[in-house]
């Protein structure tokens, strides 16, 4: 959760606090060593950014707790996962050596002359590097000398992040040696399994095995420019980053590209080309086109196009062959109607070079903003669902001024679109809603009920503030159900935690949400670090800062335990270690203030009781939530092994029972009896026009909820990958079967008893 409140009140009290520091006397260090191979070196006003992260966070972050040694074991081991995630690289002996940094830091980081030492970032990773370096030349070497069978008892352990690092190199060239064979047989098995009516056939095609060495080869290369090809800013990056997070995994340093990103994200919009660009073997590719946009319209533009060079009007072109991904984005991003021109090397003639000049434009982001579908039954019940992404409002931290978009009002648009087309009851889909703002939360939920408390945020020094609605209207009054699962964070929880509370909104879900229940500031570093030469830096970035803890209106925190759904629906997600506040490092806990008082709706305990029975009634005997506990139990399996075999008899075995399994499944889902519902989607420009779109057909409908199915498997993969950089089994991300999405049908089966169960002066009144 973020307070977006512009912080230079509470920094004119802090540059006081600086004089004081700057004249205060440390222990003397232990001598350090230098940095040495790569010969990076720090930013000239890195030092001074990395000393001011450090005071602020000591003075303003919730915990009020000074950068000590305590903290800097913190520090040092964030900073160590953060490099190598699956303890694969370093060496206990390289770890043994640094051990001074690690007790150290934080004389280090906050000296007695307003700067920091940054030698531990540098020295730390230029070791990285070139453990990295020996792990693909290892790697490379095996690719040229092994014969990669498969036929032993060996295993690997998955997931290597609280497991001890390698005693040595040879222990770590066992574990590369396991990574490699694992990433071999993987590719294999895809080529070498081929399924045809239900019958498998194990066999490699012609030149299969030169071409997986080739593969891994070229994968592992690009990881080693990956890995090993940082420059100072983004050692800098995952260094304070480190820092922040020994505080609370949502404090944050933002460098100032990763700002303009926090800024573009919350504001839905950029200033750019349109294009989704992605990077393809060191080359920036154009993977999607945004409709309307400055590439679009200029037709010279397809996919899978390559941007070699980016020039800025009037300047020389820069080569961007081999360069990061974020630096090449952020060259082509830029001010509203100023020009960029791309070298580009098309799809159709990779030969070819040719210059295509663009005029930036602002970019809407459509695709993350609210948007609402209506189901009408064949009885003439209409059900409304609105999806919420995020909860976005503008923001601006150098991105320039975006059209203002707003959670608030454009949910508001959408109800009222839905009241007008009759709906007898909403569901408000919060599933993968990581938050955003506190305001558009608080004014979200005003949609909901009467005026009244929404959420408490209590301060370091006990101070408990009340966020109030004010507006004792209420834009929709109806049978409401809240969907929430375990990516439900930060704003969507405290929206889903007091539409609970006030007994407004039934919550269905997940068996808790994520358990984000703090606020953070942002606070701009500019005011207090000045450019040390003409070659620093422009804009030192942002330290996003945890400065409140949430509370419910009944007093209970969301904070690590999150929001427990009045009734819970079968998922894999409940059972996965690795998702939720309580799986991560440094967390805060959860504890009770105070409730206030507020009025109750009691819409929804009287009939609570009776709503599981009917549900728990329905997903016994529901054929994809069946399915849903076969893989749990299959999860759960995986869970309890923590291994995989590099046996290829075992894992084409498992191969063919899954593929027969999902065959199964694909073929009773087709065998069922379509839907006589029809289908209206709706966004928010939509709500403008009288009526409704025209019904979409029985393809768009499946078309329709795969798009929804791939958004949310998509979404989940991304999560997951932040929380689960080691794990490679990950059953919560795959994709849902084509056209199903059981949760949402059981929220909608709910919605409709409910609605049954309602006295009828409680019903929307439906308006001929």
């Amino acid at each position: 959760m973020r307070e977006l409140k512009n912080p230079l009140l509470v920094f004119a009290v802090v540059i006081a606090c600086f004089a004081f520091w700057a004249g205060c006397q440390t222990n003397q260090l232990p001598a350090v060593a230098q940095p040495v191979g790569l010969g990076l070196q720090p930013d000239p006003n890195a030092s001074r950014i990395a000393f001011v992260t450090s005071r602020l966070l000591e003075e303003f972050h919730y915990a009020q707790h000074p950068l000590d040694t305590e903290l800097s074991k913190k520090f040092f081991d964030e900073y160590v996962d953060t490099l190598d995630p699956r303890h694969e690289h370093f060496l206990q002996t390289d770890l043994a050596e640094f051990e001074v940094y690690r007790t150290n830091l934080d004389k280090l980081t906050t000296s007695s002359h307003g700067t920091a030492d940054l030698k531990p970032a540098f020295v730390v990773y230029e070791r990285y590097a070139e453990r990295f370096q020996q792990h693909v030349a290892y790697a490379n070497e095996l690719l040229a000398q092994d014969k990669f069978k498969f036929n032993t008892d060996e295993k690997i352990m998955l997931d290597r992040r609280k497991e001890p690092f390698p005693k040595n190199l040879d222990e770590a060239k066992q574990l590369w040696r396991q990574r490699l064979r694992y990433e071999y047989l993987l590719e294999k098995l895809s080529k070498e399994i081929s399924e045809t009516n239900g019958n498998f056939t194990v066999k490699l095609p012609p030149g299969a095995g030169t071409n997986i060495t080739a593969t891994l080869a070229k994968r592992y290369r690009w990881q080693l420019h990956m890995g090993t090809n940082w420059d100072s800013d983004k050692v800098l990056q995952a260094y304070l980053n480190s820092l922040a997070h020994a505080y609370d995994p949502h404090s944050d340093y933002f460098s100032a590209p990763k700002a303009q990103d926090f800024s573009m994200q919350m504001n839905l919009s950029l200033f750019g080309i349109g294009a989704k660009l992605q990077e393809d073997d060191g080359y920036c590719t154009i993977k999607e086109l945004v409709p309307g946009g400055p590439a679009v319209k200029s037709k010279l533009l397809k996919i899978e196009d390559r941007i070699v060079a980016v020039a800025q009007a009037g300047k020389p072109s820069v080569d961007v062959v081999d360069m990061d991904l974020e630096k090449v984005v952020q060259m082509i991003r830029g001010p509203k109607s100023s020009e960029v021109r791309l070298t580009i090397s098309p799809a159709d003639d990779r030969t070819m070079r040719r210059d295509v000049k663009l005029v930036r434009d602002e970019i809407k982001l459509e695709d993350a903003e609210a948007k609402a579908k209506i189901i009408e039954q064949p009885d003439g019940q209409r059900i409304g669902i609105i999806s919420l992404p995020s909860f976005y409002a503008p923001v601006d931290l150098g991105s320039g001024r975006a059209t203002p978009k707003y959670t608030s009002v454009d949910t508001a648009k959408l109800l009222r679109k839905l009241k007008q087309e009759n709906v007898s009851g909403v569901i408000v889909d919060l599933r993968y809603n990581p938050g955003g703002s506190l305001e558009e939360a608080v004014k979200f939920t005003g949609l909901f009920i009467k005026d009244g408390p929404v959420v408490l945020a209590r301060n370091p020094d006990g101070q408990v503030m009340v966020d109030t609605d004010p507006d004792p209207a209420q834009v929709y009054d109806g049978p409401l159900v809240v969907m929430v699962n375990r990516f439900s964070a930060s704003a969507s929880e405290i929206a889903a935690a007091a539409l609970q509370d006030y007994g407004r909104a039934i919550i269905v879900g997940d068996i808790s949400t994520h358990g984000k229940g703090t606020v953070q500031n942002l606070n701009p570093l500019k005011p207090f670090v000045w450019p040390a030469n003409s070659s620093a830096t422009n804009d030192p970035g942002t330290i996003k800062i945890t400065i409140r803890k949430f509370y419910r209106v009944s007093g209970a925190s969301t904070q690590f335990k999150g929001v427990v759904p009045d009734i819970i629906l079968p998922d894999t997600l409940n059972y996965s270690p690795y998702v939720g506040e309580s799986a991560l490092d440094n967390a805060l806990p959860w504890d009770t203030i105070q409730p206030v008082n507020y009025e109750k709706f009691n819409l929804v305990e009287p009939y609570l009781a009776q709503l599981k029975v009917r549900s728990d009634s329905r997903i016994a005997t529901n054929q994809d939530f069946l399915y849903v506990k076969q893989d749990i139990e299959q999860y759960l399996k995986i869970q309890g092994e923590k291994t995989a075999p590099l046996n290829e008899n075992t894992s084409i075995k498992e191969r063919e029972r899954v593929a027969l399994q999902n065959k199964a499944r694909d073929k009773e889902r087709d065998a069922r009896k379509a839907s006589a519902a029809n289908y209206y989607e709706l966004s928010v420009a939509a709500t403008a026009l009288p009526g409704l779109p025209a019904p979409l057909k029985e393809a768009e409908k499946t078309a329709a909820l795969d798009r929804t199915s791939t958004n949310l498997a998509a979404t989940a993969t991304n999560l997951l990958a932040k929380v689960e950089a080691s794990a490679d089994e990950k059953p919560e991300s795959k994709k849902p079967a084509p056209g199903s999405d059981p949760m949402l049908d059981e929220a909608q089966q709910i919605l409709t008893d409910y609605i049954a169960l309602l006295p009828k002066k409680e019903k929307v009144a439906v308006k001929q």
